[in-house]
Order: C-alpha cells, then structure tokens, then sequence
C-alpha cells in the first residue's frame, strides 16, 4: 500500500533541492474559472446598488456599473498579460516594478488629496485615480519570491545576515510608509502576513518568524496609539454598540445589514442600506451589503466560492517543482486569503474595520486590475506543476532530504 501523502507546503530541509520548471501542459482552469465568477457576483452587486449609489453621489445610475465594466476589462488584460510574459522575466523585472510603485507613492503623498478620502494614499489626475498600493503588494510579490528563491539556492535561508535582516529592514520601511504616512494600516497587515506566509514556507526558521512578528506587534501598539481614530476604531470592535452615532457607525450599520439579510436575503433590487446608511457601500462594506441582498445562504455560497478558488491555488503550489513559482503562488494566496478574512471579518464584528476591498467583488478599478495580474501569474504557474522533483545540477541521485522533499510537497495531480 502506498504511503499517505501529507499536505505541506513548507520546505524541511535545510539544504535546498535544485529544481526545474516541468513539462508544459494544460493550465489549471478551474482557476481562472473561479476568478471569473467573482468577477460576475460583484459586477452584479453594484449593477444592483448602482441606482442608490448614483443617486446619493449625484452622477449617471450607471456611472458606477460602466467604470466596474471598464476595470473588468482592464484585468481581464492584465490577467492575458501576466499568464503570458513568462515568471522569470518577471523574476528579473521587480527592480523597475519597483521604481513605479515607489514612484506611484511619491506622487500620492505629493498630489493633493480628496476631502472625502484624506489619506494619501490615491494618485488623481482628473478622473482617473490610481491605488499605489496595490502595485505596491504586486511588486512586493515578486521580490520577496525572487529573494526567498534565491536564499534557498544558495542555502543561506536560516542566515540572519542575508535573509532575516533584509525582510526586517523592507518591513520597516514599508510599515512606516504605508502604515504611517499614508494611514494604511490594513494594506501593511496584508503585506507582513504576505511576506511572513512565503518566509515560512521557504523554510526560514520559526523562531526568526516569531521576532518579526513581536516587532510588528509593537509598531502595530504604537501605530494604535499614536492616532485618535485607530484608538477610537479599537473601542467600537471591543464595544460596537457603545457609539452608533459615532465612531461606531460603520460597524453597527454593517451589523445591521448583515443582519436584515436574514435566511435567504431581501433580493436584488430591495437593498435599504445602500441609500446612504452603509458607508463605503461598494467597497469596504460590499460583504455587508451582499448579505442583505442574499441572505445568510448566499454569505455562505460566496464563502464557499472564495474556498475553492483558495484551494485551486493551494493544490497548484504544492506541486510546483522551483521555489520561486511555488512562493509567487503561496504569495498571491496568503494576499487574497487575508484581504477576505479582513474584509468579511470586519463586516460581521469579528475583527476591527479597515478599509480593505474583497477581491474580486468590491468596487474599484486598481484592486480589481492588480488582483487579476496575480492570479495571471499563478495560472501560468499551473503549466508546469509536476508530479516529481528533478536531479540536481550535480547528477546526485536523490538524498533523503529530497525523498522527503518530495514526500512532504507534492501531491498528484487532480486533472
């Protein structure tokens, strides 16, 4: 009988395995599959809100379903794009991904900002605005998996000096920009767990992954204290009820869209929180407003979806042969999986409120375009999963780390 599989990700040895990219073959469609249908279900949310959202925000009723068409469009080409170019020619192209996101940041905290929305965290020229974040996270994407791959061929992962301080040193500065100049606190949420995920998963020790998360802990107490409104958010997640007129106000009105939901939902076209009560109706609180059109069946349906589009993506890098495609798919998952655990956990009181978009059906046109470029470079990934590991550079026949490599890491494939 053979042996049972185990379903690990993370590397256990500490000498790496050198490895190459498989033998072409059919792309995971189910993947793009899945995307596509969270694409539908927010397109339709805000075809069914439209109405209310125009007529509080004093523009055309289809003002907002033609700029979401418009995004859609857009990631589907980005989508094209980044399943074509191949991953290492995106590997080698962090550096200039780099320079525009920063550059894309230096004009935001430049520009100035909308008084409905403050933080600078949004390059507007005329009607075009541009999030730098979310090329800030598809950069980070890609270096922190080029420099993690690296370490592994090197065997220096469980170096302090060539892989901890590095990560320490761009988390750093990250958290200070982001969380600090541009008041983003849940986007810098995303990109530690983003970065933490694809560290573990290289095999970086867990001890060194314990410190980084003691030193974010205590920015995240300081960044808490240091600003009025953090402090006031923290108290309306401990006490929603305290505050509804203030502070709390979003969270009571998202609990109570939630909750007017009930089993099956109120319809399409019967929304009441839409029309001015739920703040940020198509973005941060679009899981708020879904539930009161579907009900608690359909939270639970498009939970279920969002888990079977994590999971096709769970199952594609654990039979990656090369790190590097392996830690761009760990990457784009932890991303997703956290932006979604923020958002709805926000929405139903678990978590505190920050303003961080459900993939795929918030309203916006950068998330929406970002978003689909990262799950282009995990369907192009999916062509090359395999079900063994190839020899080494050296023609060594196979240790028993790399049996257990391949014990650990890599299941058959369910095509």
């Amino acid at each position: 009988m053979r042996p049972r599989q185990r379903s690990i990700l993370r590397l256990t040895q500490p000498a790496p395995v050198t490895m190459q990219l498989g033998r072409k073959h059919r792309p995971d469609y189910w993947l793009a599959i899945w995307c596509a249908i969270l694409l539908v279900i927010g397109l339709v949310v805000i075809y069914s809100i439209s109405p209310a959202l125009a007529l509080t925000s004093n523009v055309s009723s289809s003002y907002y379903v033609i700029k979401q068409v418009i995004a859609i469009t857009l990631s589907i080409v980005a989508f094209f794009i980044t399943a074509k170019i191949p991953l290492t020619t995106w590997r080698r192209a962090y550096k200039p991904l780099f320079a525009i996101a920063a550059l894309a940041t230096l004009l935001a905290l430049a520009l100035p900002v909308n008084p409905l929305y403050p933080a600078h965290r949004w390059v507007r020229l005329g009607s075009f605005s541009f999030e730098s974040i979310e090329l800030v996270k598809f950069s980070v994407l890609i270096w922190v998996a080029g420099f993690l791959a690296e370490r592994i061929k090197k065997g220096s992962i469980t170096d302090f000096r060539q892989t901890f301080q590095p990560l320490l040193i761009a988390l750093f500065f990250l958290g200070i920009v982001i969380a600090g100049v541009q008041s983003d606190l849940g986007s810098t949420g995303v990109l530690v767990i983003m970065m933490g995920t694809m560290a573990f998963v290289a095999g970086l020790p867990m001890k060194r992954i314990l410190l980084i998360a003691a030193a974010v802990l205590i920015g995240l107490i300081l960044a808490i204290s240091a600003f009025p409104y953090r402090r006031a958010r923290l108290e309306t997640f401990l006490h929603p009820d305290s505050n509804c007129q203030g502070s709390g106000y979003q969270a009571c009105q998202s609990l109570i869209s939630v909750g007017s939901g009930g089993l099956v939902g109120l319809g399409l076209g019967n929304s009441v929180q839409a029309y001015g009560y739920e703040p940020e109706a198509a973005n941060d609180s679009i899981f708020a407003i879904y539930s009161e059109k579907f009900g608690f069946v359909g939270a639970i349906i498009l939970i279920m979806i969002l888990a079977f589009f994590f999971t096709r993506m769970k199952n594609i890098a654990e039979r990656l042969p090369d790190d590097f495609s392996r830690l761009i798919v760990v990457g784009v998952l932890s991303w997703f999986a956290t932006q979604a655990l923020i958002n709805i956990g926000g929405m139903i009181g678990l978590l505190p409120l920050k303003g961080i978009t459900l993939p795929f059906i918030s309203y916006g046109g950068t998330s929406v375009v970002f978003s689909a470029a990262a799950v282009g470079l995990v369907f192009q990934a999916s062509q090359y999963t395999t079900l063994k590991p190839l020899s080494t550079d050296r023609g060594q026949e196979d240790s028993r780390q790399q049996r257990n490599f391949r014990h650990n890491t890599l299941r058959r494939a369910n095509y």
